[in-house]
This record gives C-alpha cells, structure tokens and sequence, in this order.
C-alpha cells in the first residue's frame, strides 16, 4: 500500500506572523492592518463607527520607493486563499493612488515581492 503524505497548508495568520518576523529582523518598519476574524457584535459594529473598512490590506510598509509612496500586501495561504471584491477594489484604489499594492501566496511570494519593491530607485529631486 502506498504511504500518503500529509501536507498542511499554514494558515494566513502563520504566515502574517512569519512575514512580520522576517519584516523585523530586516529593520523594514511596517505595521498589520487588523480588519480580519472573528468578533462579537458589539465590537464589529464599534470598530466600524472608528472606520475598519473590509477588504483593506493586511500589511503596509511605509517607505517610499522608486515612484511609490508604499507597499500594501494582501497576504493569502500558498493553497486556498481566494481575493475578496472588497480586496480587489482596495487594492485597485491603492495602485491609482500610488501605491504598490500586491496579493501575496505565503510568506516566500511576500518576500519576494517586499524585497523587490524596495530595490525600486528614488527619482532624483
């Protein structure tokens, strides 16, 4: 009988948290856009009133780079993760706005795509 081999497939919050070790070890300032889980009633609709705004990316870093103003990530598991329209419209937004704004499959896509975006050259003023 053949063995089967059981992969599993990190979740996005995995591979958020590996990213944002990674981010920290490289000194790349960035910061988590909370928008995601599960919440009681009360707090959804409070955090809604302070402007939580569904389908905003999950991370941004805050550096200007080559003609952008900052990257936002919209991470999603390697297997599984599927755009949402609300994501599709934020991250649409964000490129018109100047914005470097990617969907990124696991850790390894988001950074490759970090690493990427910051070798973008500065225009000269």
């Amino acid at each position: 009988m053949k063995e089967q081999k059981l992969t599993v497939v990190p979740t996005e919050d995995q591979e958020q948290i590996v990213l944002s070790i990674w981010l920290t070890k490289q000194g790349i300032r960035h910061y988590a856009i909370p928008n995601g889980g599960h919440r009681n009633l009360l707090e959804a609709m409070k955090l809604k009133r302070m402007g939580v705004s569904p389908g905003v990316p999950d991370v941004c870093i805050p550096i200007p780079s080559g003609s952008y103003h900052g990257l936002y990530i919209e991470l999603k598991r390697t297997k599984g993760g599927k755009v949402s329209d609300h994501q599709k419209d934020w991250l649409a937004f964000l490129t018109e706005k100047g914005y470097y704004a990617q969907v990124a499959n696991g850790f390894e896509e988001a950074r490759n795509i970090v690493l990427h975006y910051l070798s973008f050259t500065r225009p000269a003023a």
